[in-house]
C-alpha cells in the first residue's frame, strides 16, 4: 500500500451506458478499498454530483456485478452541468462529500466535462473510456466496443438467414456516431458484403462502387452494415437512394439501434475493464490528474485529456483492404 493526500475517490458514469461499466466500478471501488481509500458512487453522472445523489461504498456494494450490463450507478443527462454555475455546484458537492478525486467512466462528451471541471477548479480527475463507438484517441479500445461487436455480428447473422432466402438487399444501421469502427469490424466479423462509413464517404462515393463492383455483377442478396452518421446518411438514407438510382434490387433495412448497448459483457471487456480501473487508482496514487487510461498493444497508459478527446482516432485502411479482398 502506497501513502496518498487522497482519502476519498469518487465514482460516476456519465453518457451512453456501455456494457463492462460495472466492471470498471467494481475495479475501481475494490482498488481504492485495498489502499485504504474511502470510495463514494455517484449516481446519475454529473446530475447526481450537482443534486447530491451520493453513497459511500463498502465491498459488498459492488458484489456480483461483473457480469451485468449497464451500470449500477445509472446515468443521465446534465444540461446544468454546461454552465459554469452547475460546475460550481458540482465542485461544492465534492467538498461538501470531502471527496478529494474523481473517476470518471463515460465517452467523449463525459470526459470532455470531466476535463472542464478540473481545469476550473484544480481538481484531480481520471477518466476511464467507457463507450461502445471506439471513437476516443490514445486508447486501441474502449469498454464496451467488443461486447457491442459480438452483439452486431450475432443480429447480421441471423438477418443474413432472412437475405439469402429472399435474395434481398439489407442495408444494416449500426451505432458509432460518427466513427465507423463498429460498422468496418462488424462487416469483418460477420462475413457482410461491405460497410458505409463515413470516414470514406467524405472521400468517395461508396454505395456506387459497391453496386459497381460487387453486387450488379454478382450477388443475389447481400448485407451491408451503415455507420448511423449524417454524413453516411444512414441506412434509411442508403437504401432510399438504391430504391432510386438501383430499382431492380429488393432492399430491406434494419436498424440496431440500443439493442447494441445492451448484453452482459464479454471476457474481453470485463479484463479490460478490470483492468482499467485498477489503474485508475494507480494513476491518482502517482499524483496522476486530468488524464484518461487507455490501452495501447495490451499496455496500459495514461493519456492527456487533451489528446484522448481532441484529436481524432483513425480508422485502419487495412482492414477496409482486407474487406474490399474478401467481400468480392
Amino acid at each position: 500500500m502506497m501513502t496518498t493526500s487522497i482519502k476519498c475517490v469518487g465514482i460516476l458514469t456519465s453518457g451512453g451506458d456501455s456494457p463492462g461499466m460495472n466492471a470498471a466500478i467494481r475495479a475501481i471501488t475494490r482498488s481504492a478499498i485495498y489502499n485504504e481509500i474511502t470510495v463514494k458512487g455517484i449516481y446519475r453522472g454529473f446530475r447526481g454530483l450537482i443534486t447530491g445523489e451520493i453513497e459511500e461504498f463498502q465491498t459488498q456494494h459492488v458484489s456480483n456485478i461483473v457480469q451485468r450490463g449497464g451500470t449500477i450507478l445509472k446515468t443521465a443527462r446534465c444540461e446544468p452541468f454546461k454552465t459554469p454555475e452547475g460546475r460550481k455546484q458540482a465542485y461544492d458537492m465534492l467538498c461538501k462529500e470531502k471527496i478529494d478525486a474523481l473517476v470518471v467512466i463515460g465517452g467523449d462528451g463525459s470526459l470532455t466535462g470531466a476535463r472542464i471541471l478540473a481545469q476550473e477548479f484544480n481538481f484531480p480527475i481520471v477518466g476511464l473510456p467507457g463507450t461502445i463507438d471506439n471513437d476516443l484517441y490514445g486508447t486501441d479500445v474502449t469498454i464496451g466496443y467488443d461486447t457491442a461487436l459480438n452483439t452486431i455480428m450475432e443480429c447480421v447473422d441471423k438477418i443474413r438467414d432472412t437475405a439469402s432466402s429472399h435474395e434481398r438487399l439489407f442495408f444494416i444501421e449500426v451505432m458509432g456516431r460518427e466513427a465507423g469502427f463498429l460498422a468496418l469490424n462488424g462487416a469483418i466479423a460477420s462475413g457482410a458484403e461491405a460497410a458505409i462509413i463515413p470516414e470514406i464517404s467524405l472521400q468517395k462515393d461508396q454505395l456506387a462502387e459497391m453496386i459497381e463492383f460487387g453486387f450488379r455483377k454478382s450477388k443475389n442478396s447481400s448485407i451491408v452494415l451503415v455507420a448511423e452518421s449524417d454524413i453516411t446518411g444512414g441506412a434509411m438514407g442508403v437504401a432510399e437512394r438504391v430504391r432510386r438510382e438501383y430499382p431492380q434490387f429488393d432492399v430491406r433495412v434494419s436498424i440496431l439501434g440500443h439493442l447494441q448497448r445492451g448484453g452482459s459483457p464479454t471476457a474481453q471487456d470485463r479484463i479490460l475493464a478490470t483492468r482499467m480501473g485498477v489503474a485508475a487508482i494507480d494513476a491518482l496514487l502517482d499524483d496522476q490528474r486530468n488524464v484518461m487510461i487507455g490501452i495501447q498493444n495490451e499496455m496500459i497508459v495514461n493519456v492527456p485529456f487533451a489528446k484522448a478527446i481532441k484529436k481524432v482516432k483513425s480508422v485502419d485502411t487495412e482492414l477496409l483492404n482486407t474487406l474490399w479482398i474478401v467481400s468480392r
